[in-house]
């Protein structure tokens, strides 16, 4: 905890801080930010515009997906829908807060994450460049290292908001004449 005293006109502004638990905060509340922002526009994109997701993700002038087969409709939705709910759970996790929310969001991530994983180390389509080979597994290793960030970075018990300022004022001396 942090304590800082600052002088007003006529009195005394205590103010507290709990500046361990403030970093690791904004550590988590920065990788679900990325976690969710992934979520929803991967899947945003796969859900409204499948066959533009299966040619062009993840943009940029790669192509991840359509060098792994066919294009699928239903599996372009039902991937897009699953990125659209992982994302909704990490964005209500960021928005409530507390660290047992960060930690599902984390653990979601983290299951999807490790059989893609594997599946994408395993599974080199001929089709693509070493270099974008290469991009996609960091791309998919970072989703599983956030996903465990955000299982092991939060504070334990509850989230507590920094105290309200206390305030003490000097009584006005009196002038004497």
């Amino acid at each position: 905890m942090r304590i800082r005293v600052e002088g007003k006109s006529g009195g005394v502004r205590v103010r507290m801080q709990f500046q361990q638990h403030r970093r690791r905060w904004l550590a988590v509340r920065i990788m679900l930010g990325i976690l969710a922002a992934t979520g929803l526009l991967t899947g945003l994109w796969a859900v409204f515009a499948p066959r533009s997701w299966y040619t062009s993700f993840p943009g940029f002038g790669m192509q991840w997906v359509s060098v792994d087969g066919p294009f699928n409709h239903h599996l372009a939705g039902d991937v897009g829908g699953f990125f659209l709910g992982m994302g909704a759970i990490s964005a209500f996790a960021l928005w409530r807060g507390g660290p047992a929310l960060a930690q599902a969001a984390g653990l979601g991530w983290l299951v999807f994450s490790v059989p893609h994983l594997i599946y994408h180390a395993a599974h080199k389509p001929a089709e693509i460049g070493a270099f974008s080979y290469t991009l996609s597994l960091i791309s998919v290793f970072a989703l599983l290292g956030l996903g465990l960030a955000c299982i092991l970075v939060p504070p334990r018990g509850p989230h507590v908001p920094d105290p309200d300022p206390i305030e003490f004022r000097f009584p006005r001396r009196r002038q004497r004449r």
